[in-house]
């Protein structure tokens, strides 16, 4: 701040944040194709198999000025508007939060524009694990070249501007751990490159919005708020290879729709969200799903036939629900199958080699079920109660917002491991999902 002029801010002052916003994005809708095309390549950072790349380097003094780079002069009203709504800085992260020379800022990376590989943009910000308390100003939407937010355990509260509409090229955002509330973000979904979404761990409430699952997304994380309302009864138009919705409270069915997954979905994670009813046969029709986690819910009825077409599944989980049948061997014998847990449901038998899955080296929990013969198992008055009065799931579709489904098992709070910290804009570490 001390090379700063007070005229340079004073001035600067008396423009009002939205003209700023609009005049430092204009160029930007310009390209927005051509970005959204060829940004990946750049700056762009995705999860999975993709990998960080852009150059960090730190810019000459001379590209630093605001006089020569616009575009770093608003990043640093942008930055020090931020700081100026930090309250807590434990580990000190923004102490170098000073002067015009924003590169050289912790946590902020610098990459060539896309637009003009000649000068240096603020392409990435990464507070992971910061502990910091604060809020984000809508001078945040002056950032207009970010391609990645981090901010995963943090403190950061309040809502997200609607000035984040602004950051047209945003490839990924991680808010996860921390401290926002209110209705679901539905900035985000204004967000044009968007393809990381992770919200998890806050305090966001009331339904999801159906639009969401309309974007391309490539993962959406929301467990661990305060979701409410049943799981849209139309998905479609997304393209995610990981959902996770664990610990909210849906309730209602998981709708057939979920087969509009079916390209591109790997990983669904619906632990405790009050999900009733069965599961759909269309559950057996996503090809490519490797994780499949629907314990701690109020299922019942059987296991879907059509799962046996889960060539490629790995980890089965429907433990904690009120599911009744056969365990079927068709499921038993997927090839990829390393663990299968259908413990505290109420299952009676099991077929062919699902009743020695240990001589596949399948990793399995079988307790607390109805079957003969085997330890741990419930009362048979425990089973005679549920089984005398079984569930056709084809009589009984969901219906009315697949908001239907009963059962008699009342399931306890799952624990979702803690998010996982995204890793630094530039490495190539591929994170955790779950």
């Amino acid at each position: 701040m001390a090379s700063y002029s007070f005229t340079s801010i004073a001035i600067h002052a008396l423009i009002s944040i939205p003209l700023l916003l609009n005049l430092s994005c204009l160029f930007h809708n310009l390209n927005l194709a051509a970005a959204a095309k060829h940004g990946s390549s750049k700056v762009h950072a995705s999860h999975h198999h993709h990998h960080h790349r852009g150059n960090h380097n730190h810019p000459d003094p001379a590209a630093a000025s605001d006089d020569s780079n616009p575009r770093l002069h608003l990043a640093f009203l942008a930055l020090q508007a931020w700081k100026r709504v930090i309250y807590s800085d434990p580990y000190n992260f923004t102490s170098n939060w000073v002067g015009p020379s924003v590169c050289n800022y912790k946590g902020v990376f610098c990459a060539p524009a896309l637009d003009d590989p000649r000068i240096q943009v603020v392409a990435g910000i990464d507070l992971n694990k910061g502990n910091i308390a604060g809020f984000l100003p809508e001078e945040l939407g002056l950032l207009c070249d970010l391609a990645l937010i981090h901010l995963n355990s943090n403190r950061f509260c309040g809502i997200l501007p609607q000035s984040m509409a602004n950051l047209t090229l945003l490839y990924e955002l991680d808010l996860s751990n921390n401290r926002f509330v209110g209705p679901f973000p539905t900035v985000v979904l204004s967000l044009p490159t968007l393809k990381y979404l992770d919200l998890r761990y806050n305090e966001f409430e009331g339904p999801l919005s159906p639009q969401l699952f309309k974007k391309k997304l490539d993962a959406i994380f929301v467990n661990n708020n305060r979701f409410t309302n049943v799981l849209p009864a139309t998905f479609g138009g997304s393209s995610a290879s990981v959902l996770v919705f664990a610990n909210n409270n849906f309730g209602g069915c998981l709708p057939p729709s979920i087969v509009s997954f079916a390209d591109t979905l790997e990983e669904l994670l619906l632990i405790n969200t009050n999900l009733s009813g069965c599961l759909p046969q269309e559950i057996g029709f996503l090809y490519k799903l490797r994780v499949l986690d629907v314990s701690y819910n109020k299922l019942v009825g059987p296991i879907p036939y059509s799962m046996a077409g889960l060539s490629h599944l790995e980890q089965l989980n429907l433990a904690h629900n009120s599911m009744t049948g056969i365990v079927p061997d068709g499921v038993c014998c997927l090839p990829n199958l390393a663990n299968f847990t259908f413990s505290y449901n109420y299952f009676c038998e099991e077929e062919g080699i699902c009743q020695n899955l240990t001589s596949k080296g399948i990793a399995f929990d079988d307790r607390q079920n109805c079957l003969p013969e085997k330890p741990y198992q419930r009362s048979q008055k425990e089973c005679n109660a549920t089984l005398e009065h079984p569930v056709d799931c084809f009589e009984h579709p969901c219906e009315g917002g697949f908001g239907g489904g009963t059962a008699a098992f009342a399931p306890t709070i799952a624990a979702v491991p803690a998010a996982t910290p995204r890793s630094s804009p530039f490495s190539t570490t591929a994170p955790s999902y779950t």
